[in-house]
């Protein structure tokens, strides 16, 4: 019985040791800038338009642009009723 107590919370503990990992991709903008490394800090910034903003904004630094995974897209237009 207590070992298997213990097994539990030793499992527990090592799940709760992983950090968990949100969504890092605004699905609003079609292209991310991957920034890495430890001076700026490792992150993902997804508020460009294009993939030549994106690479205009990454010029020296240490990132890469890619293409958002989660972009949806604009969403459908809205119809105005017709008028009689």
């Amino acid at each position: 019985m207590r070992f298997s107590v213990l097994i539990i919370l030793l499992v527990g503990a090592l799940l709760a040791a992983v950090p968990a990992k949100a969504q890092t991709f605004d699905p609003k903008y079609p292209v991310c800038m991957h920034v890495y490394g430890t001076l700026m800090g490792e992150r993902m910034d997804c508020l460009f338009v294009s993939l030549e903003q994106c690479g205009m904004s990454a010029s020296g630094l240490p990132a890469s642009c890619i293409v958002n995974p989660y972009y949806v897209g604009p969403g459908p237009r809205q119809r105005r009723p017709h008028r009689q």
